[in-house]
């Protein structure tokens, strides 16, 4: 029963990265459907970027206040500039302009868009010294070839159709909640589309340089609820003041008990506080690659949702991508999967090597010092009592020779 236990206990522990990252892709997807249905009903989305972040730093700060109460760094200046640069990046640049790049396409090619993100951030990673590119080895090679294969098969939903692919479900979705820029294409709606595609590189960009900067800011600030919290915080500044360029409207402003109040809501607890605050973990034990290597999967679940709720239409060439888009996202995790095998069988190896070689150090220091210890005393005594001769014999010769001198 224990060995069960143990098995189960090692196999938990080996599948919590996992079993957290796919959780966090369905949280993504359900954010990007709450959040087009919103964004279709004239909701800005530079307002909807400001919600987010203060519903996720009023979520996240009991935490960070009560549990890392002891723990908490301090900030210094260069800290506070990489969370500066941190809000900078996420609730900022990558949200705003994803969510205009989401408004102008649709939920599904912009996740398909935003495939691109494991391929930015191996090549990120690559250039600031946190990846190795080992290309004679086996798993390196794997991690490569599936990268191309995964924007491989982005692309391939992107620019490739093919026959629409007849769902059950899809027969009976109610027209009010279908998506309308799914409509037959116009002059302008395919410049809309373009500019849209321009948003959503720029916002994966942004967002593969988010998780470089994670990674780098959390090696110095331990305390990663604080951290989430505080970009969060930082995060709402700024897009506050963004807002205030960009609309000039105090009606924008404006939100009640509906699908704006739970579009804000959701974003901001499941996709910023806890995504922020789980990423950072896993990221801490994996690094920035394995965490952006299961994006993809969040594609497949918005193509599917998104033709259940919104209706959109699922075409063959969609299909194929998604195929493509998993044997890669394998080749990825089987590559980083092994990496993580190699580096705990070396930590292995080195424990006792240290251990053995500490010991024979400390056995040979004490065998030194006995040594030293027998032979400083030996030098002692010769020391000694060769002077002790010496004066003896001086002192004592002088005068018996003077006694006996005068009875001869």
């Amino acid at each position: 029963m224990e060995g069960k236990l143990g098995c189960f206990a090692r196999f938990f522990l080996t599948a919590k990265p996992y079993i957290a990252m796919i959780c966090l892709q369905f949280g993504y997807a359900g954010m990007n459907i709450i959040t087009k249905v919103s964004l279709n009903r004239g909701m800005s989305h530079y307002v909807l970027v400001v919600y987010r972040h203060a519903f996720a730093t009023a979520a996240i700060a009991p935490f960070a206040i009560y549990l890392e109460r002891n723990i908490r760094p301090k900030i210094t200046f260069s800290i506070f500039m990489q969370m500066f640069v941190l809000g900078l990046l996420g609730p900022v640049i990558d949200q705003n302009f994803y969510y205009a790049g989401l408004k102008l396409t649709s939920p599904t090619f912009s996740c398909a868009m935003s495939n691109m993100l494991p391929a930015m951030t191996f090549v990120m990673a690559i250039l600031c010294r946190m990846e190795k590119l080992e290309i004679k080895k086996i798993r390196c090679q794997a991690k490569v070839i599936g990268t191309m294969v995964t924007v491989a098969g982005a692309m391939l939903m992107t620019l490739y159709k093919g026959n629409v692919v007849e769902l059950v479900w899809t027969k009976h979705i109610h027209p009010h909640y279908a998506d309308t820029t799914s409509s037959a294409p116009s002059a302008s709606s395919d410049k809309d589309w373009v500019l849209g595609s321009i948003l959503l590189i720029i916002a994966t960009f942004a967002w593969a340089s988010f998780f470089i900067v994670q990674n780098v800011t959390m090696r110095k600030y331990t305390a990663p609820l604080s951290l989430t919290c505080l970009v969060c915080f930082i995060g709402t500044l700024q897009s506050i003041a963004v807002t205030f360029v960009m609309e000039h409207k105090p009606g924008v402003w404006t939100i009640g008990w509906d699908m704006n109040l739970l579009a804000a809501a959701y974003a901001g607890i499941v996709s910023s506080s806890i995504a922020y605050y789980v990423q950072g973990l896993v990221m801490e034990k994996r690094g920035p690659v394995f965490v952006t290597a299961f994006s993809p999967l969040m594609m497949i679940i918005v193509a599917i949702m998104g033709s259940f709720i919104l209706a959109e239409k699922i075409y063959m060439g969609g299909v194929m991508g998604a195929l493509l888009i998993v044997i890669g996202l394998y080749s990825v995790l089987w590559g980083k999967y092994k990496e993580y095998k190699e580096k705990e069988m070396t930590e292995e190896i080195l424990d006792p090597v240290k251990a053995t070689s500490l010991g024979n150090n400390n056995t040979i220091m004490f065998d030194d010092v006995e040594d030293n210890d027998v032979e400083m005393q030996k030098n002692e005594m010769n020391k000694s009592s060769v002077p002790m001769i010496a004066i003896n014999s001086s002192t004592l010769t002088p005068p018996m020779i003077a006694v006996e001198a005068p009875k001869v």
